[in-house]
């Protein structure tokens, strides 16, 4: 006996001893060193940062880790009540290392056998876990990590007083989805500030820590619930709350409001935008500075211009006009002729993309619907099939004044159609006749100015003729007229009045990058652009003139408020016209929705805010335009699928009007209900002074007699200006030139 007490004896001094000596191995580095005060002290762990919108609220994040740091005011009492009464109730009372504890749970789980007997480790020893995470030692990896998370929560206590541990601890733990501190998950579950979160919220967050998954409410809602109530539970026993208030508290349904922006985001698009911008930002400041600034690790507050009010009322428009519209252009390919040519474009993409020999192959695959997208196994023909009937569209709403972009709607769908349509480049149909209108203007054609209106064929140009949308001809059209009923037989002939190379010198003054080619067509709108440079465009005729620069970021700031970027709110614009040319084009614009091809948007969608605009509609109804806009904003939107081979085939459903004008519509009738923006928006057109209300006054068709067709070519313009910054204007073609220009 006494030699097998003595076998014991060493067996146990010997185990202390290796034990001890195995702690003072990992407590001198030999299994990588430990983090000092100091580096503890100056820990800053990788923070989103947060894309704020004009109103002040989170419209998105960049992240290497979903996590938004919060101060321990912020957070609830009830709430750390609650984490204390579940993971650490001795937490004021031990110096990061609750010897009691680990006792408590070596005899219950070794000793005992008991699977429920919980974990020893204190919110400390999990706060080192969460900050330096865990290493692979092979067998040793658990001993190893948890003598590490030991010695660093004793670092800790000594480093940080009770309050910092625990807003450490709320701001590093995950709470699953890749979602990092109390913030984090408030936003993501219940779409709230922390400091706005109920007892009930708290203890379901609170109740995700024992294993987040599990017991994540979205996912697992009875797990969630039954957890919630063991919360309540270990509140009561620790006298935090009453048992008549546990009691009724278990008894409350699971509540969610959730909000995933990384998932579902109304601005998905603009983000991306954001980020670019941000990137471009943040590269020169570098540059220039110091601090290296990381976007996705610094915890950065950029602050936009996105009007996040404007961007759900547009992509409500979206999901209000397209599904209906998308099973129209569905059911026009889905049978007969449709069928058949569909399937034609459909081989000649599969060739295109080296496929030809797998169209029956299966694929799985993420497919776009607008009742809610699925995962479904495809044929590659069935897939290309659907992906070339896809409506796409586009919106996007900026001042004029300062270009400020208010609103970014690139797609239909950010993650199962990633391209921006915002910035495809398409032909612009009748939306580009404003740009050649108001060269004219600049030459000084005046509103007045009569055009013929009669069937022409240009044998020159394999007998090419222009052709009106209503298929009527005859008579002539003033300038003001054509343009607002969007007549292509009198633009044609103004076009040959006003040359290529001063239209062309006026494209490339407003901004866009499209090479013009020296055709009839060109005045029909063959022209190709994107969304951006068609609003940049526009934005002259909204603000007198000027040619502005659009931007998303308005500054950024460091999350303790300092600030390392301000955009410079001085407006330096460069003049492309003169103030009178573009007051004419609001006013003959203004024409063309209150009596023109956008009147629907009065008559149909009530929309009452002042505005002008033009509608677009490319050749075969490929794609359909609408142009609007007014001293506050401008908003344009395109919508065609992806390929010109397929379309409508009816200007019911295909035109402009028809197809585009209802986004803006849908939107700006949204807007106008909203009287902040409605406030915002309402600014009316200038008046025009007395000169220029006379060159507006005439009927936009006439039947005009002999001796009107006679003196025409000897008539001088009857309207002209001169202001000092139209010293760069095109000049006029001479006297001599009009009169004996070809008749074609």
């Amino acid at each position: 006996m006494k030699k097998a007490g003595l076998v014991i004896a060493i067996s146990f001094l010997a185990a202390v001893v290796l034990t001890c000596l195995f702690v003072l191995a990992v407590y001198w580095g030999a299994f990588g060193r430990l983090q000092k005060s100091e580096e503890l002290q100056s820990y800053r762990g990788a923070t989103a940062s947060l894309v704020i919108s004009e109103e002040g609220e989170i419209a998105g994040r960049f992240f290497y880790k979903n996590r938004t740091n919060v101060n321990y005011r912020q957070i609830p009492g009830y709430l750390v009540e609650a984490l204390i009464a579940t993971e650490d109730v001795r937490f004021y009372k031990h110096n990061g290392i609750d010897i009691r504890s680990m006792l408590r749970v070596a005899i219950r789980s070794v000793i005992l056998n008991d699977p429920a007997s919980g974990g020893g480790s204190t919110i400390s020893q999990q706060l080192a876990k969460n900050i330096y995470g865990r290493e692979d030692f092979g067998f040793l990896s658990l001993p190893v990590n948890k003598i590490k998370e030991i010695l660093l929560a004793y670092r800790l206590e000594r480093t940080f007083s009770k309050e910092e541990i625990l807003t450490l601890y709320l701001n590093t733990v995950s709470f699953g989805e890749n979602v990092y501190g109390i913030e984090a998950a408030s936003r993501r579950y219940y779409n709230k500030q922390v400091d706005q979160l109920s007892l009930d919220e708290s203890a379901v967050l609170i109740g995700m820590l024992k294993a987040n998954t599990f017991y994540n409410p979205r996912l697992y809602p009875e797990n969630a619930f039954t957890r919630r109530n063991v919360v309540f539970s270990q509140m009561e026993k620790y006298e935090f709350i009453e048992k008549n208030a546990a009691d009724s508290l278990s008894l409350l349904p699971l509540a969610l409001d959730y909000r995933n922006l990384e998932a579902v985001n109304p601005a998905g698009y603009f983000l991306v935008q954001v980020r670019k911008e941000a990137e471009e930002i943040l590269s020169g400041l570098n540059e220039e500075t110091v601090t290296e600034w990381n976007l996705e690790e610094d915890g950065l507050i950029i602050n936009t211009t996105l009007n996040l009010r404007l961007q759900n009322y547009a992509v409500n428009s979206f999901h209000s006009h397209l599904p209906s519209m998308q099973q129209r252009l569905s059911q026009q390919y889905g049978s007969g002729a449709g069928e058949r040519w569909l399937s034609e474009i459909a081989q000649r993409e599969a060739s295109r993309l080296n496929l030809a020999g797998r169209l029956d192959d299966t694929i799985f695959m993420r497919i776009f619907d607008w009742s809610g997208s699925y995962n479904k196994s495809v044929t590659v023909m069935d897939s290309l099939r659907q992906a070339l009937t896809l409506l796409h569209a586009g919106l996007l709403a900026i001042d004029p004044a300062s270009g400020a972009i208010k609103c970014w709607v690139g797609g239909i769908d950010h993650h199962t159609q990633p391209f921006d349509q915002v910035l495809a480049r398409r032909q612009m149909a009748s939306a580009f006749k404003p740009i050649l209108y108001a060269t004219a203007l600049e030459q000084g054609i005046g509103p007045c100015r009569y055009f013929d209106n009669d069937s022409i064929v240009l044998g020159e140009y394999e007998n090419w003729s222009p052709v009106n949308y209503d298929h009527a001809y005859g008579g002539q059209y003033s300038l003001a007229g054509a343009l607002s009923l969007s007549m292509n037989v009198p633009t044609y002939h103004l076009y040959e009045e006003v040359g290529f190379e001063a239209v062309e010198e006026f494209w490339k003054a407003m901004g866009f990058t499209f090479s013009l080619n020296n055709s009839p067509s060109l005045a029909l709108g063959t022209a190709e652009a994107n969304l951006l440079e068609t609003a940049m465009a526009y934005s002259a005729f909204a603000n007198g003139g000027y040619r502005i620069n659009p931007y998303s970021i308005v500054s950024i700031t460091t999350s303790d408020g300092e600030i390392i970027f301000s955009r410079d709110q001085g407006l330096r614009r460069d003049r492309i016209m003169s103030g009178w040319s573009a007051m004419l084009m609001g006013a003959m614009l203004e024409k063309a929705v209150d009596e023109g091809t956008g009147a629907s948007l009065r008559y149909a969608y009530g929309v009452t805010l002042p505005l002008a605009g033009k509608t677009g509609t490319s050749q075969n109804y490929s794609d359909a335009w609408f142009a609007s806009f007014n001293p506050s904003v401008v908003m344009v939107t395109r919508v065609g699928a992806s390929t010109r081979a397929v379309h409508f085939n009816t200007g019911s459903n295909g035109s402009g009007s028809a197809l585009a004008l209802p986004l803006v519509a849908l939107t700006l009738r949204s807007a106008q209900r909203d009287r902040s923006l409605a406030g915002q928006w309402s600014q009316p057109f200038p008046e025009l002074p007395f000169d220029l209300e006379r060159s507006l006054d005439c009927p936009d068709y006439r039947e005009p007699s002999f001796l009107d067709r006679f003196f025409e070519r000897f008539q001088r313009d009857d309207f002209s200006f001169e202001e000092e910054e139209r010293d760069t204007r095109p000049r006029r073609r001479s006297m001599i030139r009009r009169i004996f220009r070809r008749n074609r």
